[in-house]
């Protein structure tokens, strides 16, 4: 199976979750089961089908997050030297040509990706078109509204 890349807080994140799920979610879970089986007939109990759903998908959401910590492929910005060049990791403050704007992101993988949080997937459009570039170049991105420019001010790695 392939690397999954991740940040180091990315890594955390999916470990809290998964520390949550087996410790705080599976067992209310199975409570949650315990108590509609006590309520008699299960053929038309909603709340233990209800809570059988629940366990399939807490079941199902630790299965993705043990897979994807096992293939995981761990990368710390702060120690990457890819001598101002745009990487996974990197932060980079985009200016958008046609309006002026300037974005901030970070370049994480896609199991970290929050847009609100200025986080971006590195298979997004955005980072795609960004890989590789460096400060003061221009990227081209294929947006559904159509190509849009930004220019690369700064690239960090924090």
């Amino acid at each position: 199976m392939n690397k999954i890349p991740l940040t180091v807080a990315g890594a955390e994140q999916l470990r809290a979750e998964l520390h949550r799920l087996k410790t705080v979610e599976r067992p209310s879970v199975i409570e949650a089961i315990a108590e509609a089986r006590s309520h008699g007939d299960l053929s038309e109990n909603a709340e233990y089908d209800a809570a059988k759903e629940r366990q399939g998908f807490i079941e199902g959401r630790i299965k993705e997050v043990e897979g994807t910590l096992s293939n995981a492929q761990i990368i710390d910005p702060a120690l990457l030297d890819a001598d101002g060049r745009c990487v996974f990791g990197a932060t980079v403050e985009l200016e958008d040509l046609d309006s002026g704007d300037t974005v901030t992101y970070q370049i994480v993988g896609e199991d970290e990706a929050d847009i609100k949080k200025g986080k971006i997937s590195v298979s997004s459009p955005v980072a795609r078109a960004l890989i590789g570039k460096y400060a003061g170049d221009v990227a081209e991105v294929q947006a559904p509204g159509g190509t849009r420019e930004y220019e690369l001010v700064d690239v960090r790695y924090v």
